[in-house]
């Protein structure tokens, strides 16, 4: 006999309180027990049943409610809570910013224990559609079905294109339309679509490791270029020729197309050679005055607008005045660096990227800046006594490391190199709390500002500054 399934346990009136991480919300039970709950919004009252206990958290879904929050608003794409983006559009845009902004400062207070002598508004995005200058999606020959479509007995052997539904590696949600990058992203993508159905082209099947188009990747820059790249599973000339002349025959303002054979057993394309089929070599993007070389491989901020508005926080905290050295950590492709090139007497950029390091020297060269240098590799290797002797103690020090925040050592090193003023770029405010944390025995923290670089998401970026204590 099998065994015999336990009824799902459900929690009443279950009040939503605030937001967590992965875009979900938080609430307790009666007996202040932590739960997590996707598709609510902070106000809402429901029941909720458990689907997930451990190590005393639990995470649940929605069952009924007894109450909407007053914050509630109708999604506006047809996808919502299905392809797993955007996950906040059910919230008015100003209570996702009055949310992020807890964030932040319960990240300082709980990790840091510290507060700012100023903490500033959030700087809200301008755009809250169509801000991503980059954007993927994955063919597969298995679609995602809502449970009504289960219900029905519809079958999910369809060829598809859009995006990875969660939880669900080998299927993939049909896109039709994307408000997250403008066109003709949409148009690019859905004519690719009908092109290949067309020419009756396979599409991946990822558990049996077949078919023959794989991955799409869209960049689409400000200034209206747009570059394309296709992952083909193995290599068939006649299909793959066909199938891009077609497609640049019916959109025909494609700058730069590449495509890549990827046999592997992942759908990384960046570790992969890359061929450029037609077009220019890159695309060209600008922040505020500054023109960047944009290649297949280049590491490049999401979204291009509210990017100027973020490094125009760093250089309002940095106060150059021309004379300043600045050390720019994690630098990237030298974005942050090169946007106050002109603005100080020097730039000396880190970062652990090879290529991006290649990306960063062309793009000051395109600039005409003389006064800047990088060097490749990590930070926590390359930031020494050595390194700041040969190249001068910094005067200012930019800091915007990944999601994991600065190693114990770098930590370390700034703390011996005393930079006067430390201006702290980061997209986790918990691992930013904690370096702050580190860094408040000989730093007080003068000022810090979320931005939205990301609306109707969880994400969350900070520019936090730190001024070396008498």
């Amino acid at each position: 006999m099998g065994r015999k399934k336990s009824k799902a346990r459900v929690i009443e009136q279950v009040e939503i309180t605030g937001t967590a991480d992965k875009g979900r919300s938080v609430g307790r039970d009666r007996d202040g027990q932590v739960i997590f709950v996707e598709h609510v919004a902070p106000g809402d009252i429901l029941d909720v049943i458990v689907v997930r206990k451990r190590k005393g958290i639990m995470e649940g879904v929605p069952k009924s409610f007894y109450k909407y929050s007053e914050h509630r608003i109708a999604p506006f794409c047809e996808h919502f809570g299905i392809c797993g983006g955007c996950k906040w559009q059910h919230i008015t845009y100003k209570a996702q910013l009055m949310h992020k902004e807890l964030v932040v400062k319960n990240a300082l207070r709980r990790i840091a224990k510290i507060q700012p002598k100023e903490f500033c508004p959030i700087l809200a995005a301008e755009k809250t559609a169509y801000y991503r200058n980059k954007i993927e999606f994955t063919f597969s020959n298995k679609r995602w079905l809502t449970r009504f479509e289960i219900a029905g007995g519809k079958s999910n052997y369809k060829n598809v294109l859009g995006f990875h539904r969660p939880a669900a590696f080998d299927k993939i949600v049909d896109i039709q339309h994307c408000f997250l990058q403008s066109e003709p992203s949409n148009h690019i993508r859905n004519t690719i679509r009908e092109i290949a159905l067309e020419q009756e082209l396979s599409f991946f099947d990822i558990k049996e490791k077949k078919g023959f188009l794989r991955n799409m990747l869209l960049r689409i820059t400000t200034l209206g270029q747009v570059m394309l790249i296709i992952s083909f599973h193995y290599e068939d000339v006649e299909m793959r020729t066909n199938l891009l002349d077609e497609l640049l025959r019916r959109v025909p303002g494609i700058d730069s197309v590449y495509y890549c054979i990827n046999g592997k057993g992942n759908d990384f394309m960046l570790d992969l050679p890359l061929e450029l089929y037609k077009g220019t070599e890159w695309i060209e993007e600008m922040l505020g005055d500054v023109r960047f070389r944009i290649g297949p491989k280049s590491f490049f901020q999401t979204n291009t607008r509210q990017a100027v508005r973020l490094f125009d926080v760093v250089k309002d905290f940095a106060q150059l005045s021309g004379r300043e050295n600045v050390y720019d950590l994690y630098t990237g492709i030298g974005s942050i660096g090169l946007y106050l090139a002109k603005d100080c007497k020097q730039i000396v950029g880190i970062e652990e990227i090879g290529p991006a390091i290649e990306d960063a020297k062309i793009n000051a060269a395109l600039n005409n800046f003389e006064n800047t240098v990088f060097y490749a590799g990590d930070v926590k290797d390359i930031l020494t006594h050595e390194f700041a002797d040969k190249h001068g103690k910094p005067d200012v020090l930019i800091t915007d490391p990944p999601r994991a925040g600065m190693h114990p050592k770098v930590v370390q090193m700034l703390l011996q190199l005393e930079a006067p003023k430390i201006v702290y770029v980061s997209c986790n405010p918990a691992t930013q709390a904690r370096d702050l944390l580190l860094l408040k025995e000989k730093y007080s923290l003068e000022k810090i500002r979320p931005v939205d670089m990301f609306p109707h998401t969880h994400h969350i970026e900070t520019v936090a500054l730190l001024h070396l204590k008498e």
